[in-house]
């Protein structure tokens, strides 16, 4: 049964232009933080006597810890409509997590500490979105999220640079971690502010889209399924970096350089592809996938050079990912369950970015070929799904 859309007066595309980039200047403290901190984690484990295993299932499990978490913490906002509350909990949780890295001392510790970031951030992270995906009605979605992903990568770029630095001139993991503390502060600190400025971000989208008495669309779990295979073929940085320690294809002190690169790269298409979903739909994250399966071949087969080609093909699907992917979502979901939308979504994500990356660090350990192979292979099998979501969504232009 539908409900006619309730109108109410447009808020003007100004404040939710604002609110998009306040939020956006979070994510680029955040991101500089977190991402800082994981362009060394997995070299970090190994030096703590983790194996190629370990790494893989830590990284992998981080992933399904924070993914699954989301499902419960979508529900519980739209429920209870506390937004802000379970957003700055996340954050706490999340960056709080990263300097207390420094102090330590086993890989069991190391590990519980990614662990409980990864969760921070599956707490936060569908709230978020939803947010978001309020001023992004505005705005258009896939600019709107391009936009704040491109913010949140360049942070991605600038931490695993200051993390560069410190290694050149200290040579330590743990003060590298102990230095991310200070964008930690400052990204709760705008955080905060955003939340005095914007208490209810709901009232900057203009409309309520009709709703239905009926679950999520058809074509909302056919993406999903879609969104799922290309996750279990995409290869976590830890893995990556444990690779380049492991091999010396590229020194400790380059390889926070290497991910920088490809937050760069991120940064860069996000906005591209932002852009080009608000045009032509959901094709676009076809040819973004079909372009980044070539980072597995390049990173864990190529040289020095192929490596670096390789993590610019690694970043640009993290820029389609993270920013057409939650765009679409928005367009799938009435706007009183966007939360609960996203929270589904991401654990289902997150599962199958938890069972590949697990499965890729076994890989590792018996067969790197083997494992190239399953990556290309999962996200090659994943087109057929976008492909079907095109000609069934509203999407499609």
């Amino acid at each position: 049964m539908r409900k006619p859309a309730a109108k109410k007066k447009a808020v003007g595309i100004r404040p939710a232009m604002f609110f998009i980039v306040l939020i956006g200047v979070v994510s680029l403290f955040a991101d500089m933080t977190y991402e800082g901190a994981r362009s060394i984690t997995g070299q970090f484990l190994g030096t703590l006597g983790a194996s190629a295993t370990i790494v893989g299932f830590v990284a992998g499990f981080g992933e399904l810890a924070g993914y699954a978490i989301r499902f419960l913490s979508g529900l519980l906002t739209d429920r209870t409509q506390r937004y802000w509350t379970i957003t700055i909990t996340g954050y706490v949780i999340n960056l709080g997590a990263v300097p207390l890295l420094a102090l330590a001392g086993r890989w069991e510790i190391a590990a519980s500490l990614m662990i409980a970031e990864r969760i921070g951030k599956g707490i936060r992270n569908p709230v978020r979105d939803a947010m978001l995906s309020h001023a992004a009605s505005e705005v258009g979605a896939g600019w709107g999220f391009g936009l704040h992903q491109a913010m949140d990568s360049t942070g991605a770029m600038i931490g695993p640079l200051i993390v560069a630095a410190v290694l050149y001139f200290k040579e330590s993991y743990q003060t590298g971690f102990a230095c991310l503390l200070i964008p930690a502060v400052m990204a709760v600190g705008v955080l905060i502010c955003a939340m005095l400025l914007y208490p209810r971000p709901s009232d900057l989208e203009v409309s309520l889209p009709q709703l239905e008495a009926r679950g999520l669309p058809n074509v909302y779990w056919l993406y999903l399924a879609g969104m799922a295979l290309a996750a279990a073929g995409y290869a976590d940085f830890p893995l990556i970096g444990y690779h380049f320690e492991k091999t010396m294809i590229v020194s400790r002190n380059l390889a926070p350089v290497f991910y920088s690169v490809a937050m760069g790269v991120e940064a860069i298409t996000a906005l591209a592809f932002g852009r080009l979903f608000d045009r032509l739909g959901i094709q676009v994250i076809i040819v973004a996938v079909l372009l980044s399966s070539l980072f597995a071949p390049l990173v864990f087969l190529g040289g020095f050079v192929l490596s670096l080609v390789g993590m610019a093909f690694w970043g640009l699907g993290m820029g389609a990912h993270q920013s057409v992917m939650r765009a679409a979502v928005a367009g799938m979901a009435p706007r009183d369950r966007r939360a609960t939308a996203y929270g589904i979504f991401n654990t289902g994500y997150g599962i199958f970015w938890f069972l590949g990356s697990f499965l890729m660090g076994v890989l590792y350990d018996i067969s790197i070929p083997y494992l190239v192979v399953f990556s290309m292979a999962c996200q090659f099998a994943s087109a057929p799904l976008f492909f079907s979501v095109k000609r069934k969504s509203h999407l499609m232009r």
